[in-house]
C-alpha cells in the first residue's frame, strides 16, 4: 500500500506531462501570466547580479553616449520636438500621473462594485511603490552624470521607478481589462496598449539621460512580474470564490452554450 502511494506521488513524465499540458491549455491566460512573472523575476535577478558586478557599465555608457551629439554630452540627438515629446511621455510614468490613473480606475471599479479587482489595483500600485523604493535603497546605484540629464531626477537609479511603476499600473489595468473583454481583439488591444506605453516610458528615461539602460530593463522585468503576480491573485480569488460548474468549462464554456 505504501509503495503504491509512493509511486502515485512520484512524477512520471509519460503520465503527468499530458495532464499538465491539458491544464495549461485550459487556463492559457493564467499559464502565460505565471510564465511572465517567473521569467521577469529571473531576468531581474540576473540583471541585478550583472549591475552589482559592474558588467553592464560599459554597455550602459555606450548606449547613453549614442543618444548625445559627439563631444556634447549635454545635447540630445534628434529634433527639438522629440526632446519635448520625450519629456511629455516620461511624465506618464510619474507618481503623480499614475496615482491619478489608479484613483480613476478605483472609482470605476467601485461604481461597478468590482471590489476584488479594485483591491488588486490598489495593492498592485501600492506594493509597486514599496518594492521600487526598497530595491532602490538596497542597490543605491548612482544615476548618470548630471551633464547627461535633460530633466531633473532624485533617488537612487536602480531599478527605474518610472519603468517599473508604469509597467505595474498599465499591465495590471490592461490585464484586468482583457480579463473582462469577450472579444479577442479587445483583449489584444488592452494588453498591447499597456506594453506599448510601458515601453515608451522606459525608453524616454534612457533618452533623457536620467537612467542607465539596465535600470530600465530591470524596472520592466520586476514591474511585469509584480503586475502578473497581482493578476494571478485576482484570477485565483475568482476561481476560488466562483468555481465553474461541473463540465461547464468556466465563463467561456457557458457563453458558448
Amino acid at each position: 500500500m505504501t509503495l503504491k502511494l509512493r509511486d502515485n506521488l512520484r512524477f512520471d513524465p509519460r503520465r503527468d506531462l499530458p495532464v499538465l499540458f491539458k491544464a495549461a491549455r485550459r487556463e492559457l491566460a493564467a499559464t502565460a501570466a505565471l510564465l511572465v512573472a517567473g521569467l521577469g523575476l529571473l531576468a531581474f535577478l540576473n540583471i541585478a547580479d550583472e549591475v552589482v558586478e559592474g558588467d553592464t557599465r560599459q554597455l550602459d555608457l555606450t548606449i547613453l553616449q549614442s543618444l548625445r551629439l559627439p563631444g556634447q554630452p549635454h545635447q540630445l540627438v534628434g529634433p527639438e520636438w522629440l526632446h519635448t515629446a520625450a519629456a511629455d511621455i516620461t511624465a506618464l510614468g510619474s507618481v503623480t500621473v499614475l496615482t491619478l490613473l489608479v484613483i480613476l480606475a478605483l472609482a470605476v471599479l467601485a461604481s461597478l462594485r468590482r471590489w476584488a479587482e479594485a483591491l488588486v489595483v490598489l495593492v498592485g500600485a501600492a506594493g509597486g511603490v514599496v518594492i521600487s523604493q526598497g530595491l532602490k535603497h538596497l542597490f543605491l546605484r548612482e544615476r548618470p552624470d548630471l551633464v547627461y540629464r535633460a530633466v531633473e531626477a532624485a533617488n537612487p537609479s536602480f531599478p527605474s521607478g518610472h519603468a517599473m511603476l508604469s509597467a505595474v499600473v498599465f499591465l495590471t489595468l490592461g490585464a484586468l481589462a482583457a480579463r473582462f473583454s469577450q472579444k479577442r481583439r479587445l483583449k489584444a488591444l488592452a494588453l498591447g496598449a499597456a506594453v506599448f506605453f510601458s515601453v515608451l516610458v522606459g525608453l524616454s528615461r534612457i533618452y533623457l539621460g536620467v537612467h542607465w539602460a539596465s535600470d530600465v530593463l530591470a524596472g520592466w522585468c520586476v514591474g511585469a512580474a509584480w503586475a502578473m503576480a497581482c493578476w494571478l491573485a485576482a484570477w485565483g480569488w475568482g476561481r476560488f470564490s466562483n468555481p465553474p460548474p461541473e463540465g461547464g468549462g468556466g465563463p467561456e464554456g457557458r457563453r458558448g452554450k
